[in-house]
């Protein structure tokens, strides 16, 4: 029975500098480095989207940067443009220790829907493959860092607790983005689905 590292989205488009920047999001490269040698496997999750995605304002017509649109599967943020496959911001943080990873796993790139979660599109339903990977590893224990800490990291830390793993946030080596108090909404929905915030 192992546990694993799951390191959500460190890309440079959500640091400073970066498309979508989370403030602060360069601060935890080096916090979360030193957490990988503590696991038995690391998970590194790269936000990757092509240019016609559906959660990027520009491609609504007249629709502003974080405002909100229905979509088939629900809410959606209308984000600015990011992590556009290929792109630079796109890549891994250069000073993350990606040879420590045993799985990079790339979410987000089906341009109809967005992908907060490392288990599951937005729609709850369609998965991304990491759930078998961890159960085929026999890695029950999962502890959650990275970017953002109100959506991608919340998100993927519910879906984990959901399906039965050990979910844990080390909120030190995250950031938010904390948009409207998303921030301690997602502390709350995090508690209620028993996740731990360490």
């Amino acid at each position: 029975m192992g546990k694993a590292l799951i390191v959500i989205d460190m890309q440079p488009d959500f640091c400073p500098g970066g498309r979508l920047a989370v403030a602060g999001g360069d601060e935890i490269v080096a916090p979360i480095n030193d957490l990988m040698a503590d696991f038995d496997a690391v998970v590194l999750t790269q936000d990757w989207h092509p240019p016609d995605h559906a959660s990027f304002a520009e491609n609504h017509p007249g629709a502003a940067p974080f405002s909100m649109i229905d979509m088939p599967y629900g809410p959606q943020v209308l984000w600015p443009a990011h992590c556009v496959i290929g792109s630079e911001g796109a890549r891994l943080h250069p000073a993350l220790a990606v040879d420590c990873a045993d799985l990079i796993l790339r979410k987000g790139f089906r341009p109809q829907i967005d992908s907060y979660s490392a288990f599951f599109e937005n729609d709850h339903r369609t998965p991304t493959g990491l759930e078998g990977y961890l159960r085929a590893r026999d890695l029950p224990d999962l502890t959650f860092v990275g970017l953002a800490h109100d959506f991608c990291v919340a998100w993927s830390a519910i879906d984990a607790a959901k399906l039965g793993f050990r979910a844990t946030v080390i909120e030190a080596a995250t950031r938010a983005i904390d948009l409207n108090g998303s921030r301690e909404a997602a502390r709350a929905n995090m508690r209620k689905a028993g996740v731990e915030l360490a």
